[in-house]
C-alpha cells in the first residue's frame, strides 16, 4: 500500500478512539473518590524496586494499568474473567485483555511480577486464585495484591454490613480479608510477605462502613484500617 494511502487509513482508524476519548472527557461527572491513587502508588513504587521484565495483570477490566506498566518498558500480559464476571461484555480501549479465569487459569508462561489490584475480593474462591498466581511466577518473582482488609476479622461481603455506604444489590461480592487468610495462603503456598501497608479509608471497621476519610491515611496494623497493599516474593 502506498504511503499516502496508509496515512489516510490510519487517520480514519484513529477517528473512532479519538471520538470516544473526547466524549468521555466532555461527559465526566464526579461520583466519589476511590482507592486507586493509593493502590497505583504502591504498584509503581514496587515496580521501581524490583524492575521486572515480564508482568501479568490479573483482573484488568477496563483499566489502563497494563498500558501504564508497559510504558515503563515491561512486557505486559493482561487478563480478566470476561465471560463469567462481565455478563454484559467488557471492552478495554487501553490494552488487549485475554479472557482467562485465574482460579482455573490456562496460562503457562511464567512472569517476574504479577499485579492483582482490587480484584481478589470479588473472587468466590480466592485461595485458588492466590495459588495459581504464585504458580505463574518465576523463582523469586513478586506478587502485588491490594484488597479490603481488617487485621482481626474476615467479612464475606462488606455490602451486607450495617452502615455500608454503597454496593447493595451488586451482582458481585466484595470480601474483606484478614490476617487469618494471609497466614493460610502463605503457609499453603511458597510465598513470603516482603512489605505490607495499611490504609484507613473509612471511619468504620470495614470497607464502605461509616464516613469516607479523605485523603486516606496510612496507618499501622494496630490502628483502624480497611485496605491493605502487599508485596509477596515467591520462594
Amino acid at each position: 500500500m502506498p504511503r499516502r494511502a496508509r496515512q489516510v487509513v490510519k487517520r480514519l482508524l484513529n477517528r473512532c478512539p479519538e471520538w470516544i476519548a473526547r466524549h468521555e472527557f466532555e461527559s465526566q461527572t464526579f461520583a466519589r473518590f476511590n482507592e486507586r491513587p493509593v493502590e497505583y502508588g504502591f504498584v509503581f513504587r514496587k515496580l521501581g524496586e524490583v524492575y521486572p521484565r515480564t508482568v501479568l495483570d490479573v483482573g484488568t477490566g477496563a483499566s489502563a494499568l497494563p498500558q501504564l506498566i508497559r510504558s515503563c518498558g515491561c512486557l505486559v500480559t493482561a487478563t480478566d474473567n470476561v465471560r463469567d464476571y462481565w455478563p454484559a461484555g467488557m471492552s478495554n480501549r487501553h490494552y488487549h485483555v485475554m479472557d482467562d479465569d485465574i482460579t482455573a487459569t490456562r496460562l503457562s508462561n511464567k512472569f517476574d511480577l504479577i499485579t492483582c489490584i482490587s480484584v481478589l475480593e470479588h473472587i468466590q474462591t480466592p485461595d485458588d486464585a492466590v495459588r495459581n498466581m504464585l504458580s505463574l511466577l518465576n523463582p523469586a518473582g513478586h506478587l502485588i495484591l491490594t484488597f479490603p482488609y481488617n487485621e482481626r476479622s474476615y467479612v464475606g461481603n462488606v455490602y451486607e454490613l450495617p452502615g455500608s455506604s454503597y454496593g447493595q444489590g451488586s451482582s458481585f461480592i466484595t470480601q474483606s480479608f484478614s490476617r487469618s487468610e494471609l497466614k493460610r495462603w502463605f503457609e499453603e503456598n511458597p510465598g513470603t510477605i516482603v512489605d505490607q501497608e495499611y490504609w484507613r479509608f473509612w471511619t468504620g471497621d470495614h470497607w464502605t462502613v461509616g464516613d469516607p476519610v479523605i485523603p486516606p491515611e496510612r496507618v499501622t496494623s494496630a490502628d483502624e484500617h480497611q485496605l491493605t497493599c502487599i508485596l509477596i516474593q515467591k520462594g
